[in-house]
């Protein structure tokens, strides 16, 4: 089993997608409006948004949390969290063995909160 679709909320779509493309750095896979609907492919999973869908907390996997957060903050995003070190994976279970989870969280065009990691060497 795996998971083929998270949505997010997303009052204005044209907002929201371009939100989207400027963190995730893609377009978006397809557009259907009506009746209002923006997909993005992450891998196998695909993010929907959809003013009919609930907020979602959802997370992005960003190659360093810490330079995505000061780019973001650049572009006038608003960061709720500051970047901050969760854990680190002394095995495998959850990542990578000598790594550090490290996370953000920032608001989106559409107010849903985002959150960011990273998995970085110890």
């Amino acid at each position: 089993m795996r998971l083929l679709q998270v949505a997010q909320h997303a009052e204005d779509l044209d907002r929201a997608s371009a939100w989207y493309q400027k963190v995730l750095g893609m377009a978006p896979a397809a557009t259907y409006d009506p009746p209002g609907l923006v997909f993005f492919r992450l891998d196998a999973t695909r993010l929907l948004l959809d003013c009919a869908a609930p907020s979602a907390l959802i997370y992005l996997e960003v190659p360093d949390v810490r330079e995505t957060v000061e780019r973001l903050r650049d572009d006038g995003v608003t960061i709720d969290t500051e970047p901050h070190m969760i854990f680190a994976h002394a095995d495998d279970t959850l990542g990578p063995a000598g790594t550090a989870e490290w996370m953000a969280f920032v608001v989106d065009s559409e107010g849903n909160q985002v959150g960011l990691v990273s998995q970085l060497p110890q």
